[in-house]
Parts: structure tokens; sequence; C-alpha cells
């Protein structure tokens, strides 16, 4: 177990990053179905799964916190909105007919590594804004408000904001040119990368430890201690964060199991429903909704299934 151990801290990180994320990349140099990218995802999350059972970075963070059901709700929406976002890259295309923008000269690799630098920039920033607008925290809450870290968190997100997250991640490269099987590789790296951020894992990084938001640097940017979460906004580089002048490198002190989620409301709702409904009535800095507080419509001890609907209705 040792050694399956240490082979999951040093292995985990290459295999999703650059294994995964390479495999699909021959998908689409060499034309192949775009199916296949589904399957190489499906490996990604299987992959966060199993590591984490074997090297967790807190065992607890694996126990269900009753939130199972709605982030296969979250990832399933995550996902469908990315394939809209594909489809509609004609009509954009159309409708902004600016040819020659776009390096199409350059090589496939070339053109992804561009594409993955400008929205690395993009979700950065707009990660930036959205812990300073309270417009946008009330949508972006809905992910921090989960009470652990594991490899389906990435991708819980309310729909109005993960719209708002394509529109300016993605929009300005599609406006740009940015070809159909460029956005296709895009789309499967930033969902790998989230799963990495995201999973509960403990892996080593090495030297390249202090360029990247993923491990406990982003565990920092999800504790429940008020203002000092707001920091590492970065996607995958941490160089956005030192010009922002946000990044850190080490937590304050130790990072536990329960500092995660949103300090305000402790009674986050586990239901995929319920988390649709939170940012309408969640109002930053004014405490926990009623409805959430202990025997409200809302609380998590509320017997409803996974859409959120009370049995007895």
């Amino acid at each position: 177990m040792t050694a399956l151990r240490t082979g999951v801290r040093y292995l985990y990180v290459p295999f999703m990053m650059f294994g995964l994320i390479g495999a699909g990349y021959f998908v689409v140099a060499k034309g192949h179905s775009y199916l296949w990218l589904a399957v190489i995802l499906l490996t990604a999350i299987m992959t966060a799964f199993a590591a984490e059972k074997v090297s967790p970075w807190h065992a607890e963070w694996n126990e269900s916190h009753g939130d199972e059901a709605a982030n296969v709700w979250h990832w399933l929406v995550y996902e469908m909105s990315a394939i809209h976002g594909v489809v509609l890259i004609p009509t954009i295309t159309w409708l902004f007919p600016f040819q020659g923008l776009w390096p199409t000269q350059l090589p496939l690799l070339a053109q992804f590594l561009i594409a993955f630098f400008i929205a690395d920039f993009a979700f950065s920033m707009l990660h930036y804004l959205s812990h300073r607008w309270p417009l946008l925290w009330r949508l972006h809450a809905v992910h921090h408000g989960v009470g652990r870290l594991y490899g389906f968190n990435g991708v819980v997100r309310h729909p109005l904001h993960q719209s708002v997250d394509m529109i300016v991640g993605t929009m300005p490269l599609v406006i740009l040119g940015m070809p159909v099987e460029i956005a296709v590789l895009l789309g499967l790296a930033i969902s790998i990368t989230l799963i990495v951020q995201h999973s509960n894992v403990s892996y080593e990084l090495g030297p390249l430890k202090p360029y990247l938001a993923i491990g406990e640097v982003h565990h920092l940017h999800h504790v429940n201690w008020g203002a000092e979460g707001d920091c590492n906004f970065g996607l995958l580089f941490t160089h956005w964060d030192r010009l922002l002048g946000t990044y850190q490198p080490e937590p304050p002190r130790r990072i536990r199991p329960h500092d995660m989620g949103v300090d305000e409301v402790p009674h986050f709702p586990k239901t995929f429903m319920e988390q649709l409904i939170f940012p309408f009535v969640y109002q930053p800095g004014k405490g926990e909704p009623e409805r959430y507080r202990a025997g409200g419509k809302g609380h998590p001890g509320d017997a409803t299934d996974a859409s959120g609907i009370h049995p007895a209705e």
C-alpha cells in the first residue's frame, strides 16, 4: 500500500495533466471522434476518485456529506453547457466574421497553448472579480458552499455563473476565430484542471509548486476563515495572483477538514434545486438566510430527494 500511495503522490498530476490532456490532443490532432474525449474525461473522474482513496489529503473529505446527488447534477449541467458552447461556435463565427486574427498557421499544439494561456488569464480575473462584486459572489458562493473538496467540486457552480464564465473566458477566443478543435481540446483541459485542483489527493508538485494554483494553495482559497480565503484565484498558474498581490503560498495555520465553506452560511443547502435558489435568497454580509437555519425549509436536515423536492409535496 505504501508503494501505491507513493506512486499516486508523484504520478497523479503528471498522468492527469500530461497523460490525459495529451491523449485528448492526440484524439483531436488525428481527427478521431470527439466521443473519445468523453471517455478521457470519465477516466479523469475515475482516476481522481481512486487516487482519493489511496492518498487522501483529508480522509474526512472522502466521507459522504450528503452532496453526491447535487454534485452529479452540477457535473451534468456543466458538461452540457460546455457542449452547447462548442455547438454555438459556428454561429458566433458567423456573427463576427473576422478573418486572419487567429494564428491558424501555427501548429495545433501552439494554438492550444495560446488558447489555454488566454483562458487562464480570463478565468482567473473573473474569479477575482467574483470575490469582489456582490452580485457575482452570490452566484459564485454556490461553488464555495461545499463542506469538503473532492473531484466533483471543480464543476460545482451555479449555471448562471457558468454562463458568465463561458462568455468572459472563451467568447473573446471564439470571436478571434478559435477553431472548433481548439475549443473542444480547451474544454477538456479546463475540466481536467478543475478536477485536479479540487481533488482530495495528497500529491507532490516538486519544484513546480510555487507556479501552480493547485493543491494546498487552492485549499487555502476555499477556507471559511472570512477574508483569509480571498487569495489564490488562478485556474492553473499563480503568476496572475502574483501580479494582483493575492498569492499566498502557505496557509497561516493548518487547514482542518471542516474549514471549508462560506463562513456566514454554516448550513449550506445540499440539494441541487436549493443551490439554484441560493443566490436569490442570500445577501452577502447579512448572515445565513432564514430558510437554511435549523428548521427552515431549505435546511439540510430536512428530508428531500436529489432534486430538492420534499417527498410529502
